[in-house]
């Protein structure tokens, strides 16, 4: 079983707002039965997650104010990809270090998601951090929330336990730590090499549903 790219012919297509991180698009859509349907989706950059663990098996999450729910959620490390030409995996990397002073010797993928699939392009790759080490220097300083975000180290059990009990919400969260568990349970035979293809963040870059960024800053694949 396996999820797969349907695609569906593209009628029309507006931008309707050219927002500060993503946009939003109304596309009229021919499905594959012959109707034709208008949807309106955020067009997203994508973005990558950390999930830190170290030798004690406790995973690092950070206390931070989202503000469309209203609530300060526990997540794993997580930033967008809107760095030009940089690999997912060294914008991982680069968020653990900035958001907390941290380097990991050893990256594996350990899941991929798509958020919000009724209503955004957004694509996440989780990767799991292992043979961690405080870098040299600390953690740089931060600017805006980052500098007051908190942090905190979680035994991963007592994460599981979190979510499956409703008082952890946040989906990264929930996806990271819950796919963390069953990839030890099975000796982490399910982890994928770092640079392993992403087909579908692959197919939404090329099928014009991803905001991407240039040298001159973002644009549309549209």
């Amino acid at each position: 079983m396996a999820d797969e790219p349907v695609d569906c012919s593209v009628v029309r297509s507006e931008q309707i707002l050219t927002g500060l991180v993503w946009d939003l698009r109304r596309d009229s859509v021919e499905l594959v039965d012959g109707q034709t349907v208008v949807r309106e989706f955020v067009v997203h950059t994508g973005a990558v997650a950390v999930l830190a663990l170290d030798s004690l098996d406790r995973v690092l999450l950070i206390r931070q104010y989202r503000h469309p729910v209203g609530m300060a959620l526990w997540e794993p490390i997580a930033g967008l990809l809107d760095v030009p030409g940089e690999e997912p995996w060294v914008g991982a990397a680069r968020e653990l270090l900035e958001e907390a002073g941290v380097i990991a010797a050893r990256w594996d993928v350990l899941v991929d998601v798509e958020t919000s699939p009724g209503g955004s392009s957004e694509t996440i790759r989780c990767y799991l951090a292992r043979d961690l080490s405080a870098a040299p220097g600390g953690r740089p300083p931060g600017s805006g929330e980052e500098r007051t975000m908190p942090h905190t180290w979680v035994p991963l059990e007592v994460a599981a336990a979190g979510i499956l009990s409703g008082r952890l919400t946040a989906p990264l969260t929930a996806s990271g730590v819950l796919a963390a568990l069953a990839a030890r349970a099975l000796s982490w035979s399910t982890l994928r090499a770092f640079d392993c293809p992403w087909p579908a963040r692959e197919w939404v870059l090329g099928h014009g549903r991803a905001r991407v960024y240039g040298p001159s800053g973002p644009k549309s694949t549209l």
